[in-house]
């Protein structure tokens, strides 16, 4: 029987990113159906975040994930643009945000049409690498949509037309992901027992593997017992 997880993820975390490579490579290598919930990032959902933010978390994170991708080999830079628009000096974000709510909203039309997983691995990749800068403009998002398997402009369209009802199903996974237990991202949740953080993916395995995860027909047999 294929198992299942779901996968509350942000296009503005780092550490999303990182941790998507190896959840592509579990929903090949073994029967698992990986399901994306796009929620929006914390700067969004609550006002006035960043006033509470201990001061000492901003450079850790660039340590941290700067240290991950290379532990992980992963190549890895700030986005240029962030995808959220925030005055870095003040922490302060703006009203108007231009980038999160696009990609959040594709995200969910993306995972809406089967292809979610293909598509934030496809389109992190272009925000988060490091090389690309204005990842906005010219064809890099449509090329990466394309490399997805979907159409940049056809799902563009929805989102133009049921924003909505786009707005509608981010609201409830962000509501299924506090439900879960938890508030960061990633947090992958197996049969209501969350796993927060791209740490955690082998702890997850473990839990999976008790619950009979099995190795995909015809995939390559895994390298080791917890994928990394």
């Amino acid at each position: 029987m294929t198992l299942s997880v779901d996968v509350f993820w942000s296009f503005r975390s780092p550490y999303s990113y990182l941790a998507t490579p190896r959840l592509v490579r579990l929903a090949a290598e073994y029967d698992l159906e990986v399901r994306i919930r796009p929620v929006l990032p914390l700067a969004v959902r609550i006002p006035g975040f960043f006033d509470t933010v201990n001061p000492l978390w901003p450079p850790y994170l660039m340590r941290d994930t700067h240290r991950l991708a290379e532990y992980l080999g992963i190549e890895y830079g700030w986005p240029r643009p962030d995808p959220i628009v925030q005055d870095y000096a003040t922490r302060q974000v703006a009203a108007e945000q231009p980038y999160i709510h696009r990609l959040t909203r594709l995200g969910v039309e993306a995972a809406r049409r089967g292809r979610g997983l293909a598509f934030v691995d496809e389109v992190s990749r272009i925000i988060w690498n490091g090389t690309i800068e204005n990842w906005h403009e010219g064809t890099h998002l449509a090329d990466a949509t394309a490399r997805a398997g979907l159409d940049l402009d056809a799902l563009d369209a929805v989102v133009t037309r049921d924003t909505a009802a786009l707005d509608a199903a981010i609201a409830r996974n962000q509501e299924d992901h506090r439900t879960a237990g938890h508030w960061g991202v990633p947090t992958m949740v197996f049969e209501g027992e969350p796993f927060f953080g791209q740490d955690r993916i082998d702890l997850l395995v473990w839990r999976l593997q008790q619950h009979g995860l099995a190795p995909r027909v015809g995939a390559a047999p895994a390298g080791q017992r917890h994928p990394t």
